[in-house]
């Protein structure tokens, strides 16, 4: 789908759908009032018979309007317009463009920024150009007959001045994150027979071919045994698939600037080994390295922007699986860090592959370490699906988040990471075990994590609840895809 914006008149434009705004109440925005007035009052009539209230996200479909070249007007309900906010606003962009897909139009004109609707015009931007993709995201390619590819392919936003010239880049790097979003559903849809460790090696690979500010570099078991990642390995154990640990070095900026790191957890599949999970709904567990396909598709968005920065990505991969050569729940092993762990759990792997990747991690000297994973369901229950779960060893890097989570309305919840959790990971018999109990369990995973980031400024993001939705709507959202790259372009600003 093409993106674009420029200056124009709703009356005048050819179009396949024409978008205009109408306020609870039935008062025209600025570009439906120029469209009335041109189709000799017809918008009026129509909300003076009742058939548009301009209730929030209520769209109505006209065809054929006297004086308009569009083939079509499309009118969405705004609201009341002191009610107007960051979720309401998503709301209405979401039934815009379910509207707009219900069509057969191929391109569309919005006019959708004169009047507010949400926060500034940068931001209802971005806000649409990941609806529109989001609308027209198909998961069924491996259906023996997919659904019809969606008819949109080019949407024009369109204001009645002169747009900002910082608005053509807006809609450029919103462009790029909704493609580096579908890369990361792609990812998390394809079952796990598919998307193995070898796959997402692939993919990294694939993904340095077609930048070539990108260099991936894909380690090996052996190469992993040489680190002494025995930690990370004893995860392996039970799987026939080899694992993988790929980084990928993007290049944006003199290579003297520290890079930031994003570590993305890449468990294929997880059955719990042999702390083996319940049978229901274990085939979400193919989400579980939904880090790190967030990990790609973020490098993926930064490369097509072109953002002057370095970032490095670090996937560790492998599948967590029972047989006879599984790690068992009382083995203890010793991580790449020299400390050893007694895994109490089999099911708590994915801090098991995490915790080496992060202490390999530091031999790139990162300025900011994030790691990104599908963790616990201990933060599902404290935060549902609505914010990610978020930890840092620094408040400036955690309000960072926080901001870059607001910004991008992919938002994150600072859960604590205080030291009187640590002794629930005391161990008798090594320095400490996988899990700490069921209480906290969200926050005694990030402080495992935390032994192994002492070395650096560090972020952990609790996914689980965010990466994916269950039920009729079962899929990869995409998420934190926009959290990050919003984080990184405030850092490229900030310089």
């Amino acid at each position: 789908m093409e993106f674009s914006i420029k200056q124009g008149s709703p009356e005048k434009l050819k179009s396949g759908c024409v978008v205009v705004g109408v306020f609870d109440g039935g008062k025209l925005s600025k570009a439906a009032q120029v469209l009335d007035k041109a189709a000799k009052h017809a918008l009026s009539d129509v909300i003076a018979r009742g058939d548009m209230s301009g209730k929030s996200t209520s769209t109505l479909l006209l065809h054929k309007l006297p004086g308009v070249l569009a083939e079509r007007v499309l009118l969405v309900g705004l609201g009341k317009p002191a009610e107007l906010d960051n979720r309401s606003s998503v709301d209405i962009l979401r039934a815009t463009f379910k509207a707009l897909h219900a069509t057969s139009a191929k391109d569309a004109v919005l006019f959708i920024t004169d009047d507010g609707v949400g926060k500034d015009a940068s931001w209802v931007l971005k806000q649409a150009v990941i609806a529109a993709a989001d609308g027209a995201y198909r998961a069924d390619s491996l259906k023996s007959k997919p659904a019809k590819a969606a008819t949109l392919k080019q949407v024009t936003f369109v204001t009645l001045d002169k747009p900002a010239t910082p608005l053509k880049n807006t809609i450029a790097q919103a462009a790029a994150v909704a493609r580096g979003m579908e890369l990361t559903k792609d990812l998390g849809n394809l079952p796990a027979n598919i998307c193995t460790p070898s796959y997402l090696a692939a993919k990294a690979l694939a993904l340095s071919k077609a930048h070539k500010s990108i260099k991936t570099t894909v380690l090996e078991k052996k190469d992993m045994e040489q680190l002494g990642m025995g930690s990370f390995l004893s995860v392996t154990r039970g799987s026939v698939q080899p694992p993988k640990l790929i980084t990928l070095q993007y290049t944006g900026a003199a290579k003297t600037q520290a890079p930031i790191a994003l570590v993305g957890k890449g468990i294929t599949f997880d059955t719990g080994g042999i702390s083996l999970k319940p049978g229901a709904d274990m085939d979400e567990m193919k989400y579980d390295m939904s880090g790190a396909g967030t990990v790609l598709g973020t490098l993926q968005a930064i490369a097509e922007m072109g953002l002057p920065i370095n970032v490095v990505g670090v996937i560790p991969t492998c599948e967590n699986m029972p047989s006879g050569t599984a790690t068992k729940p009382g083995d203890i092993v010793t991580s790449m860090s020299g400390q050893t762990i007694e895994i109490l759990n089999t099911d708590a792997e994915g801090r098991l592959i995490l915790c080496d990747a992060l202490t390999y991690t530091a031999k790139f000297k990162p300025d900011t370490v994030i790691d990104i994973a599908t963790l616990t369901g201990a933060c599902v229950i404290a935060l549902g699906n609505i914010a990610s779960g978020m930890f840092a060893n620094e408040d400036k890097l955690a309000k960072e988040l926080l901001v870059a989570g607001e910004q991008s309305h992919d938002r994150v919840w600072q859960l604590p990471l205080w030291e009187d959790y640590q002794p629930l990971l005391d161990s008798n018999f090594a320095d400490m075990a996988n899990i700490g109990g069921r209480a906290g369990g969200a926050i005694t995973a990030a402080c495992f994590l935390a032994r192994f980031t002492k070395e650096y400024r560090w972020a952990h993001l609790d996914i689980a609840g965010t990466a994916n939705k269950s039920g009729k709507d079962k899929g990869a959202t995409g998420r934190p895809v926009p959290l990050l790259t919003q984080f990184l372009i405030n850092r490229t600003a900030a310089k």
